[in-house]
């Protein structure tokens, strides 16, 4: 089982103390199912740890880079780049789906590239760095792995700002107004409405958004607005 894994390891630079450590990282619990006689664990209290230490990384990396930003842009950007998918394609990058030990019917249901499954496998991962190798290497494997390709250019570009936040950023700075939302249509019986929204830039139509209350379809509209401004 560690012939694969050694390579891994070449891959990302780095050598595990404890190769057990390593392995239980890609270990998912189906693949216990089908092989109890091993006697081995799944890689959900590595995933769990992960989390955190991803949090704390995280956390770290805004306080020292982005002084001047709020705490709620904070908590937002934080949001963005930990979130599922952006863990994924990490993952994805990595080929981490290349190492998995899974059940056969997760295997043939494509579950190496599942987003779910390489999410929680990175986060493994940041945890057997952790206890591997301490937090300054679980932080330098961070910031080269997630952070260097990503969150910079999630800060830069505001990306972690709500689509209705972008839309009025952009309409202040360029026509120097506020964009105007209008409620076109309300359908369905009062505890379930569905809402119907057009956002106007100086009385010409930019987006239209649907959503289940007027906040939602108006973020909708502006994610519609940025995707025709573009």
């Amino acid at each position: 089982m560690n012939s694969p894994l050694n390579l891994f390891e070449e891959q990302i630079h780095i050598h595990f103390k404890d190769q057990k450590l390593l392995e239980n990282v890609f270990i998912h619990r189906s693949f216990l199912n089908e092989n109890k006689e091993l006697h081995l664990h799944s890689n959900e209290k590595l995933e769990f740890l992960g989390d955190s230490v991803l949090s704390l990384i995280t956390s770290m990396y805004l306080y020292k880079l982005y002084p001047l930003l709020q705490e709620g842009d904070y908590t937002d950007i934080k949001a963005a780049i930990v979130r599922t998918e952006s863990l994924a394609e990490v993952g994805k990058d990595l080929h981490l789906g290349e190492f998995l030990f899974l059940s056969k019917g997760e295997e043939n249901s494509n579950g190496r590239e599942n987003i779910n499954l390489l999410a929680d496998c990175f986060e493994a991962l940041v945890a057997a760095i952790f206890i591997d190798h301490g937090f300054d290497k679980a932080y330098e494997f961070v910031l080269t792995y997630l952070f260097s390709t990503r969150l910079d250019f999630i800060v830069k570009n505001k990306l972690y700002l709500s689509p209705k936040s972008r839309l009025q950023e952009i309409v202040q700075a360029k026509h120097k107004i506020l964009p105007l939302y209008r409620t076109i249509d309300e359908q369905g019986p009062e505890h379930h409405k569905v809402f119907n929204v057009s956002v106007y830039i100086h009385d010409k139509l930019v987006g239209n958004g649907t959503g289940t209350s007027k906040k939602q379809a108006e973020e909708h509209a502006a994610k519609n607005a940025l995707e025709n401004m573009q």
